[in-house]
């Protein structure tokens, strides 16, 4: 664990008046946890997870955060942002009980290197400071944890549209990039024409590889034209369903299911939800 006594001073900070109880409130929930996996008292499922039995409910709860902040729902954002944090509780714990590292550990690290990476907040530098050292300090963490390379350090467990869209802007900073949108729309063509081409054969490992090629490539044309791929995603999931419910209504209303209608009903029935919402935003 963390020595505080070698923990380098920190710059003054404003007080927390937002959070008047946080430090009470953390310390409860320490509690909590350290409760939950008491060896004699706790809890039989909570005494017998590990760091990597954890991780998928990690990765869940963070969706889920996600997806109640996009829906602005204020009442449910502190309880899925009390899951994630959770979470990190909960791998604090088990590191302590290893003696390898502790929630102190964690806050202390995390805030030491927002410092660290701010100077133009708490040290006062220039943009082009700001920029260099940025940049000079994840070089610094890639280099310590014994990543080389311009892609060294882009998490394997991201969503795939993120890293790629990670992966081709770390290959852009290193002149290894598309001149023109356009051009990204053209390579986006020709993968196509190759999974096209692969299609007759029908071999699964070749359509698995040209689909990924034209995944990919996707990505990188979000990337381009500065959008998220992972939210163009979920923008294009939030309105497919949207017109699909619709289109469910339209069809109901006549007395029949969607399973039931032809797939001509089905097609004039999504056209006329289509127009719909382009008079609505005329």
């Amino acid at each position: 664990m963390t020595d505080p006594a070698n923990t380098p001073p920190a710059p003054d900070l404003p007080a927390p008046d937002r959070h008047p109880d946080a430090g009470a409130e953390l310390t409860r929930l320490l509690s909590v946890m350290q409760a939950l996996r008491d060896p004699e008292s706790g809890c039989p499922w909570d005494q017998v997870q590990d760091f990597d039995s954890i991780v998928p409910y990690t990765i869940e709860e963070a969706y889920e955060a996600a997806d109640a902040i996009a829906r602005r729902d204020w009442t449910q954002i502190p309880d899925e942002l009390g899951d994630l944090l959770f979470q990190i509780v909960y791998y604090a714990d088990m590191a302590a009980d290893q003696g390898r590292f502790d929630f102190a550990t964690i806050a202390r690290g995390i805030a030491d290197k927002m410092i660290r990476r701010h100077p133009h907040v708490f040290a006062g530098a220039s943009a082009e400071d700001i920029r260099r050292r940025w940049e000079d300090g994840k070089a610094g963490e890639r280099s310590r944890r014994q990543e080389t390379g311009a892609l060294a350090g882009i998490p394997v467990n991201l969503p795939a549209l993120t890293r790629a869209a990670k992966l081709c802007a770390r290959a852009a900073r290193v002149g290894f990039d598309w001149r023109d949108p356009a051009l990204v729309i053209d390579k986006i063509g020709e993968e196509l024409a190759e999974l096209r081409a692969e299609l007759a054969g029908a071999d699964r490992a070749r359509l698995h590889d040209e689909l990924g090629d034209v995944l990919f490539t996707v990505a990188n044309l979000a990337r381009a034209l500065g959008l998220d791929p992972e939210d163009c995603l979920r923008h294009g999931n939030t309105k497919f369903q949207r017109r699909f419910e619709a289109m469910e209504r339209a069809i109901e209303t006549g007395g029949r299911s969607v399973a039931e209608a032809s797939a001509e009903e089905k097609e004039a029935a999504w056209q006329a939800v289509k127009r719909q919402e382009a008079a609505l935003r005329s």
